[in-house]
């Protein structure tokens, strides 16, 4: 019996959430992101509006292009927290259908509908169902795809934005597929994408009439394999919905691009800080510091550093995102935005103790202790750390967006390493 899997994905899901919030926006370009400043702002779009795209607005795009594309737009800052409670209720809608529900981020999901058949219909007709749900309950729609596997379900899903309803039927995965760029495949970022160019491979039927030697020999074993296995509409990856966050970060946009190394270090302390409190309010704890820089120009770097067991206080995390970001830094360049994450992230409870702990390690948790319960009571800035003050007694950083950066169910198969 081949399996029914669904990829719901909400439309423009923060700006279709503010358009809900005030009607009066509908139909109006919607920018969810940091202040723009008049075209001088410093951060990204997080959302926009299908009336934003259509002026080439996107996510991730610098808030100064998107100013500079449309300045007449609605600029909004984010408002995490109303669409963590959409995201739940939405969710909620999903559970009715399946317990296998796997979420990839706040506003999508996979579904295996596939024991579900018998009780809700086939799996277009539970799409309908859940489309008509969200809509109903929540004032806002999605798109779904309908396929035999994830990677199926997921492109589908993006082909009749918004409101969509694609179908693709087993054993029609090749065909539907052949006409795709291939820049919609899975895994392939942009130096993979470079080489598929040199290959001569424009769609997914190029991509699939190549021999899978030399898949594997122009991508390595595992991903030429894979890419071999995906062009032809081959995925048999179950849905998990018991996957575990995978990153947990702090990351500022700075007012101006900053040349000044010391107050950089100052901020990445704090994001240090930060992140660690975070870690330790979700019982977490990562073994791998990530250490993100953009400079003037947006162009970006990182650098990554295995621990020998999981961690969750600044003193652990800061000297070796210290000597990450001496490591990544170019001094002759300016910075617009430093970040740090960890990743490969373990409960606390569980988490590998060292055999022979000393004091102060054990300090460190204690300090932590008396921070995190100062936090609960008075709010995240109730302790500043003296490092973290400038000569004034205000703290260091001054950025103009600053944010959490957690990623929740990124599919292995679309990190790009290359």
């Amino acid at each position: 019996m081949s399996r029914t899997v669904l990829h719901v994905d909400m439309d423009a899901f923060f700006a279709s959430v503010e358009q809900r919030e005030d009607p009066s926006l509908r139909g109006r370009p919607v920018v969810v992101g940091s202040d723009p400043q008049g075209g001088r702002g410093r951060g990204v779009v997080a959302a926009a509006s299908y009336e934003a795209r259509r002026y080439g607005i996107h996510s991730a795009q610098p808030i100064s292009e998107a100013w500079r594309r449309c300045p007449n737009a609605v600029y909004l800052r984010p408002r995490r927290h109303l669409y963590s409670e959409v995201s739940a209720a939405v969710f909620e809608i999903f559970g009715r259908y399946t317990d296998l529900v796997e979420p990839l981020s706040i506003d999508e999901a996979f579904l295996d509908v596939t024991g579900s058949r018998q009780l809700f219909g086939p799996g277009p007709e539970i799409a309908r169902r859940i489309k008509r749900e969200v809509r109903a309950a929540e004032d806002l729609t999605a798109s779904v795809g309908v396929a035999a596997s994830k990677f199926v379900a997921k492109i589908a899903s993006d082909l009749d934005k918004p409101d969509g309803l694609v179908v693709v039927s087993p054993g029609e995965e090749r065909a539907f597929l052949a006409s795709l760029e291939i820049r919609r495949l899975w895994g392939a970022g942009p130096r993979a994408l470079d080489r598929f160019r040199t290959l001569g491979v424009a769609t997914f039927r190029d991509a699939a009439e190549l021999p899978l030697d030399v898949l594997v020999e122009s991508f390595g074993e595992a991903r030429g394999r894979r890419f071999h296995e995906l062009v032809r509409g081959l995925d048999d990856r179950p849905v998990r919905p018991d996957r575990e966050r995978k990153s947990l970060g702090k990351e500022i946009t700075f007012d101006h691009d900053l040349s000044d190394r010391d107050r950089v270090r100052r901020t990445l302390f704090g994001l240090c800080e930060e992140t660690a409190l975070a870690l330790r309010a979700r019982g977490l704890a990562g073994s791998t510091v990530t250490v993100k820089l953009r400079w003037e120009g947006f162009e970006t770097v990182t650098r990554q550093a295995s621990l020998d067991r999981a961690v969750n206080t600044t003193e652990r995390i800061w000297p070796v995102a210290r000597d990450l970001m001496a490591r990544a830094d170019r001094p002759s360049r300016r910075v617009r935005l430093v970040g740090v994450s960890l990743s490969s992230l373990v409960p606390e409870a569980g988490r590998q103790l060292s055999l022979f702990t000393v004091e102060g390690e054990r300090r460190d948790e204690r300090v932590a202790a008396v921070v995190d319960r100062l936090a609960e009571r008075f709010g995240p800035g109730a302790v500043t750390r003296a490092a973290l003050l400038e000569a004034g007694g205000r703290a260091a950083g001054a950025p103009a967006d600053t944010g959490t950066v957690e990623s929740g169910n990124v599919d292995p198969q679309e990190e790009d390493p290359s």
